[in-house]
């Protein structure tokens, strides 16, 4: 009996040590848990309240850390165009010369590109950092770039570059037009002129040809008339030779008898 007496006091020792202990833990837990958890009521409501803290504590931890990048994906369509603290310290650090630098050893892939006159917007991707690449070019000269791994914010970015690369545009493309227009103008003023060139010189030889031939035919028709009364008199002048030949032929035939 004596030795089952002390066999129960000893596991009711140990009971007590062990219940000792896992208070102090507990205690030492709701210190080092902060000014709130110390103001919890203890017990089974403080481990809860401690729990749930320590529950929402790496959510929380996750937010601070995720890339700004992701923050900005909520803003509003109409404000893409606005950079997050993380894109302007990026921008500010020289994104073009970094894109010009990556594009030159060929470690880009180009997924989207507007053309736009002069202008330009392409979507490129680093796949070894899950990085996009938003750049707003003209004649190929990189004039921003936006560096961001959010894929919704890169793809946002580049819709509102693209757009903006249609209004830059739309300047140029006129003065293209009106340009080309002109010069269509100025080349049928030139085909104009020299066909009315032609016509004039092709007018010019047609009236001093005609003055020629008036001149030519205005001498042909003198020569006419003269040859006319030099026809008309040697006419005249055969007559009286003939006349003549026969009075002379009479005379010489005179006399002699007739058959």
């Amino acid at each position: 009996m004596n030795y089952d007496r002390r066999v129960r006091n000893a596991a009711l020792a140990v009971m007590v040590l062990i219940g000792g202990t896992q208070a102090g833990c507990a205690q030492s837990a709701l210190q080092s848990a902060g000014p709130t958890t110390q103001q919890t009521t203890q017990g089974i409501e403080a481990s809860n309240a401690e729990s749930a803290a320590s529950a929402a504590q790496p959510a929380a931890v996750i937010a601070a850390s995720a890339p700004q990048a992701t923050v900005a994906a909520s803003v509003a369509p109409g404000q893409t165009d606005v950079l997050t603290p993380d894109e302007a310290q990026q921008n500010a650090a020289g994104n073009v010369a970094e894109l010009q630098k990556m594009i030159g050893a060929s470690q880009l892939n180009e997924l989207r590109t507007t053309y736009n006159g002069a202008y330009g917007a392409s979507l490129l991707f680093y796949g070894k950092e899950m990085t996009y690449y938003v750049a707003l070019f003209q004649n190929k000269t990189f004039w921003r770039v936006i560096k961001t791994s959010d894929e919704t914010r890169a793809e946002a970015i580049y819709r509102d570059f693209a757009a903006k690369t249609q209004q830059l545009s739309e300047v140029e493309i006129r003065r293209i037009r009106l340009e080309a227009q002109k010069a269509f103008t100025d080349r049928m003023i030139a085909l104009t002129q020299e066909h009315a060139s032609r016509l004039q010189a092709d007018l010019t030889v047609a009236r001093q040809q005609q003055a020629l031939v008036a001149d030519q035919q205005k001498q042909s028709r003198e020569q006419a008339t003269a040859l006319q009364a030099q026809k008309t008199a040697a006419q005249d002048q055969l007559r009286s030779v003939q006349r003549q030949v026969r009075e002379l032929q009479r005379q010489v035939e005179g006399g002699l008898p007739t058959q």
